[in-house]
């Protein structure tokens, strides 16, 4: 992690073209706060969940980090051998995994840099979740837990995806980049130099920079600035990542706090150009509170990473809990953002929402909603402070939305007066196998909300099976995409109906919810 800048001056150095640089394919010869409060976490089939990460293989890395600054000058630097090596170390991992890899070479400061870009085969390639961490180290020591800890980590996590045979909906990139220390310049140029066209298509970017403290505090970056702290939020869509992190964490029972998108890593280059962004960080030259180390333990008064671009940043300088608990969060959050919450299998109904399929509003005729009622549409981005409505949906144009205008302000479309019910066609389920369903869903409201605001849905046929139930509360909840899944098997043989509800019974409350992407499959 690069030392602090004020936000206005790395915005200015996001804005310069400050490389020049020649790109090189993989066959080139070169390089051989306050409270959180999470939304509710809402579990893929057990089947589909991410693997747990081996410590032992990930602090392996490390050492090889450590060996190779060992026999090069004690550093892994832009410009220096031991930079280059690193990069031959991981590509020569992810070759062998069955990655496909792309060196990318640029120069700064008269040296050559290099990023590392490696692609999962398969998932959709407009749809790409990217994972990034830097791979250089400051002059002046081998960079172990910055930033040899997320490099590490993300390597580990790919290796993964090959080893469980794991197939993602959307597609799977990696990256390692150089010359971070000195202002970002990888990610910067890798950035710069991607087509709009391909930009577009990065729908998430997961940043992961000193994850290993050895005084460490979890913090997640605040991807819908409810801390309202620093920079603001990031790109819509961050608070979606920010929430699948939590989510983690949450069900280990670790809490973490916000930290502010303030330009240290790469990310940066990432939000500038729109691309929504999160990831997690255990803290660098910053004094750990008294209250911090009440939360999490360590020491209070002392540096969350006394080593921090030091000599002493070895491989003894590490946090295995943390560094543990934080490759399992990478891993969780890559295989629930990639699409693991869709059941393998035969498709036995679905529906993206591109075309009118013949849901049907107000079904049974009692709805109360005023405005804002549930329609197939191609929503407009609202906001109140939070994000209250995505103009983005999770594939193609079209959801299934509460009021798809925008209007005069947030408040102009969004559910109002009670009750808005839409109903799938009748669908046949078959006698055999396990039927399971998964959607994507969220439910935004503001602080005038309360636990009478609801988004519901229900599979209906002789029995009824819930998938999501979410309530309302007083607090801003930012509009984000979250996967849901059920198995229905217990309605196998039935003819169901997909019966969608959501309420705003809190008086004046502002209130927005949306599903896409509703799938049922045997398996």
């Amino acid at each position: 992690m690069r030392p602090r800048t004020p936000r206005s001056a790395w915005l200015a150095v996001l804005a310069a073209a400050a490389v020049t640089a020649v790109t090189a394919s993989s066959a080139a010869a070169a390089p051989t706060a306050p409270e959180r409060v999470p939304a509710p976490a809402v579990a893929a089939p057990a089947a589909l969940a991410a693997p747990d990460i081996p410590l032992a293989n990930v602090k392996a890395h490390l050492s090889q980090f450590q060996s190779i600054a060992t026999a090069n000058g004690g550093n892994r630097a832009h410009g220096r051998p031991g930079y280059l090596a690193s990069v031959n170390y991981v590509k020569g991992q992810l070759d062998a995994a069955g990655f496909t890899t792309t060196v990318q070479s640029f120069t700064y400061n008269g040296a050559t840099g290099y990023n590392l870009i490696a692609d999962w085969p398969g998932g959709d390639p407009n749809a790409v979740v990217m994972s990034g961490a830097h791979l250089d180290s400051v002059s002046s020591g081998p960079g172990i837990n910055d930033n040899g800890s997320g490099s590490a980590a993300i390597l580990e996590v790919a290796l993964a995806v090959a080893r469980s045979g794991f197939t993602p909906t959307k597609h799977l990139r990696f990256g390692w980049w150089g010359a971070e220390e000195l202002g970002l310049r990888g990610s910067q140029y890798y950035v710069n130099n991607l087509p709009t066209t391909e930009r577009s298509k990065i729908k998430q970017y997961l940043n992961f920079d000193m994850v290993g403290s050895p005084n460490a505090g979890y913090f997640v970056y605040d991807g819908d600035n409810s801390d309202g702290v620093g920079s603001g939020p990031g790109p819509a869509g961050s608070a979606q990542i920010e929430q699948t992190i939590q989510a983690y964490f949450t069900s280990i029972g670790v809490p973490t706090r916000g930290t502010d998108f303030d330009g240290r890593s790469d990310y940066g280059p990432f939000i500038s150009v729109g691309i929504p962004a999160g990831g997690t960080f255990t803290g660098a030259e910053g004094t750990k509170t008294s209250t911090q180390a009440s939360l999490w333990g360590g020491t209070a008064g002392q540096a969350f990473d006394p080593c921090y671009h030091r000599s002493c940043d070895t491989s003894t300088n590490i946090n295995d809990t943390a560094l543990d608990r934080n490759s399992d969060a990478i891993a969780y959050t890559v295989w629930t953002l990639a699409g693991a919450g869709t059941p393998p299998g035969t498709t036995v109904y679905s529906d993206t929402f591109e075309t009118a399929t013949g849901w049907t509003a107000n079904p049974s005729g009692t709805d109360t909603a005023t405005l804002g009622r549930w329609e197939r549409g191609d929503p407009a981005a609202t906001s109140s402070g939070v994000a209250t409505q995505l103009g983005t949906t999770v594939s193609g144009s079209f959801d299934l939305v509460t009021g798809p205008l925008a209007g005069s302000g947030a408040g102009a479309y969004d559910l109002d007066g009670g009750v808005s019910t839409i109903q799938s066609p009748a669908i046949t389920l078959p006698s055999t196998g396990t039927l399971n369903l998964s959607l994507s869903w969220y439910l935004a409201h503001l602080t005038n909300s309360s636990s009478a605001d609801y988004l519901r849905v229900r599979v209906v046929g002789g029995s009824t099976v819930t998938v999501v139930n979410a309530t309302g509360a007083a607090t801003n909840r930012a509009a984000a995409w979250q996967t849901a899944g059920a198995d229905i098997s217990a309605l196998r043989g039935q003819t169901v109906r997909i019966v969608i509800d959501a309420a705003d019974a809190s008086g004046a409350s502002l209130v927005e919810a949306a599903v896409d992407d509703v799938k049922i499959t045997q398996s």
